[in-house]
């Protein structure tokens, strides 16, 4: 099989989503036996001190044999998140404009929670 043959059988259907430092890739694949199936990956985006900066991704090979029971788990488990929780995005680190500050009573009162034991006081 030629190389371009190849590459067609590789690119048959894709979506991409970005969501910030991840980017999710959704290919549709056809096995050697030219039957379909999905691959899912994740790649995230990594900033080096230097400014340089590296991608690390994670794939799942998803069968049509295995199409049905995962969609209706992933409604199960997201329908769950939703119910429980709301649409609304609730960690700070998700927040455009999240600054962490650190408070100088909080460090005072875990320094004062502190008991100081002498060994000759036992």
């Amino acid at each position: 099989m030629r190389e371009n043959d190849m590459l067609e059988k590789e690119e048959i259907f894709s979506k991409v989503l970005r969501a910030g430092r991840r980017t999710y890739f959704f290919d549709v694949r056809a096995t050697k036996a030219d039957d379909y199936y999905i691959t899912i990956t994740e790649s995230k985006k990594f900033t080096e001190e230097d400014g340089s900066f590296h991608f690390k991704k994670h794939k799942i090979y998803l069968y049509k044999e295995d199409f049905s029971a995962f969609a209706e788990i992933l409604e199960e488990m997201t329908s769950y998140v939703l119910n429980h929780k709301g649409e609304e995005v609730i960690s700070e680190r998700h927040q455009k404009d999240f600054k962490k500050e650190y408070s100088s009573d909080k460090a005072e009162v875990q320094r004062s929670s502190f008991t100081d034991i002498d060994f000759d006081d036992i």
